[in-house]
């Protein structure tokens, strides 16, 4: 979201509360995004609104990612290096995002366990990587790959909203969702992980890229129950109309 990279564009040397002024600024804009669209479209639901905000946070996350990377021959380089300042802004985006998610989710009564891991995962490992303004390359490259499904995602449910079940647009997007998140998640995924341990990080962000790790494997078991539950609905159906 290009409003939110402009608002946090600040000049001088990163320090703690440079950072603190990125973040706080994003909530703002996040928030003010949500009450928009909650006027723009009154008779939507209240998790219709943060799921568009939501994809205009993965969408603008995903852009800031590719914006921060240097070298595409070698798009993961270096490890355990210094952040930069474009890589400390789309953290920084994505943390005040994660900040605003998660009072949305707690106001309207959605606190699922797997939800909470993960916005506890997300907040104290980015707000860990930016105090330490170290591993931004390992922290963007995850940023990316974890965001990258998230606007499926979240079609999925807008669908449903405006009426549209059990079509073939539906399933369409059902699998275009898990391959995408298949293919981020648990074939690059457990290689960032990797990387991101065995190099000279801190513990604590060793801790939590495992932890989203795990938390990204919980997720791909259950959306392989789910395509395999669309799939097995699908093929009875065809059978009757072709009997008919």
């Amino acid at each position: 979201m290009a409003a939110v990279a402009a608002a946090m564009e600040a000049p001088g040397v990163v320090n703690g509360s440079t950072v603190a002024s990125w973040v706080a600024s994003g909530v703002v804009v996040w928030s003010t995004a949500f009450l928009l669209v909650r006027a723009l479209f009154p008779k939507r639901s209240y998790d219709f609104c943060n799921r568009a905000v939501s994809t205009m946070h993965a969408v603008a996350a995903v852009c800031l990612a590719c914006l921060s990377v240097d070298d595409w021959s070698c798009p993961v380089c270096p490890l355990a290096a210094a952040s930069s300042p474009r890589q400390m802004k789309a953290l920084a985006v994505t943390l005040s995002y994660m900040v605003y998610d998660a009072a949305c989710c707690h106001l309207n009564g959605d606190v699922r366990l797997d939800n909470t891991v993960h916005h506890l995962v997300s907040i104290v490992g980015i707000g860990a990587g930016l105090a330490y303004q170290r591993c931004g390359t390992e922290m963007v490259a995850t940023l990316f790959i974890t965001e990258m499904s998230s606007p499926l995602l979240h079609l999925r449910e807008i669908l449903k909203e405006f009426g549209v079940r059990d079509t073939d647009l539906n399933l369409l997007v059902d699998v275009l969702f898990a391959a995408t998140f298949s293919a981020a998640r648990m074939g690059v995924g457990p290689y960032l992980t990797y990387v991101t341990v065995t190099a000279d990080n801190p513990i604590l962000i060793k801790a939590m890229a495992t932890g989203l790790q795990l938390v990204s494997a919980y997720w791909f078991l259950r959306i392989l129950r789910m395509v395999r539950h669309k799939l097995g609905k699908k093929k009875p159906a065809k059978l009757a109309a072709a009997n008919n």
